[in-house]
């Protein structure tokens, strides 16, 4: 091969390694209008709220009994406080206060930075006595690369890269709840078809299946068929970056009738996981909408 061949595949090659990286990083960082986080950033906050005060909310009885804390890797290795009743309280209400003023746009960069360390060390306690669930993972990351855009309005129709990196920081750690939990599947089983050929729903059924579901336990088959169309919805979750519009959304909505129907067959839900999903919508259509509505029902008023 001449020097002259070698030079244009080496340009040929520089080209394609370049359209690579500007195809990655068009992909990372999209331009999506602010209005977007704006809206998105009322759920997660409202719903880090409500967390608190109802879902994870055993923090604060931890104080009584700090003696059982046994800290996970994180709360052993960041200077998070001990359990007690005083520290749970006022990370508490100083969460339940940062989430309202990020909520309403006041501050919200220092409002999302001191959520994010506050949830962060309120789960590090949730989760250091014993039990530790994987479903806070994308909604504890969502907290972390929110305060990174700054203000936003929920008219504001601008286009943003860092709000387009938030969201997609959020939607692959939403996305990885799923597929993550495939190799954790086959590590802990031995091998790629041992969960969904075993007797997983059986035993969940049989220990806390509400009326709804333990009919099935007569169908062993039909168990061992639903193990395998959860097995394959996991595998391929990572499918929806490449599907679009409704595809997509429809896409989205198997997991929202998977959780849907969890929480009515075993009492569990994902709904930390679940509120993340929406960072896959178009959420800046929402206020213009509650707009009009609300400007008809003044009209209508009159």
């Amino acid at each position: 091969m001449s020097n002259t061949e070698l030079a244009q595949q080496d340009v040929s090659e520089s080209s394609r390694i370049r359209r690579a990286a500007v195809g990655f990083m068009g992909w990372a960082f999209p331009e999506v209008p602010l209005a977007r986080v704006a809206v998105f950033r009322v759920l997660i906050y409202g719903f880090v709220i409500w967390d608190v005060l109802y879902l994870t909310n055993d923090v604060i009885p931890h104080g009584y009994a700090p003696e059982l804390y046994d800290p996970t890797w994180i709360g052993r290795n960041l200077p998070f406080p001990e359990p007690s009743v005083l520290s749970a309280t006022i990370m508490q209400w100083a969460l339940i206060v940062f989430c309202l003023l990020a909520m309403a746009n006041v501050l919200p960069r220092i409002a999302g930075w001191a959520v994010a360390v506050l949830f962060l060390a309120w789960m590090a306690n949730s989760q250091g006595f014993s039990y530790v669930s994987h479903d806070h993972m994308a909604l504890q990351v969502t907290t972390w690369v929110l305060p990174t855009v700054g203000a936003a309005g929920f008219f504001d129709r601008r286009g943003s890269q860092a709000a387009g990196w938030a969201l997609r920081v959020t939607q692959v750690c939403t996305v990885l709840t799923y597929f993550g939990s495939v190799f954790s599947k086959i590590f802990t089983n031995g091998s790629l078809w041992a969960w969904p050929n075993s007797a997983v729903f059986t035993w969940a059924f049989m220990r806390r299946g509400s009326e709804l579901v333990t009919w099935t336990l007569e169908y062993p088959a039909l168990l061992k068929v639903a193990q395998w169309g959860l097995y394959l919805i996991e595998i391929f979750s990572v499918a929806v970056f490449w599907m679009k519009g409704k595809w997509q959304y429809a896409f989205i909505c198997l997991f929202f009738l998977f959780h849907t129907a969890t929480f009515f067959a075993l009492g569990i839900h994902f709904l930390p996981t679940v509120v993340c999903w929406f960072a896959f919508f178009p959420l800046e259509k929402i206020p213009p909408f509650l707009k009009n509505v609300w400007g008809r029902v003044r009209g209508v008023s009159r």
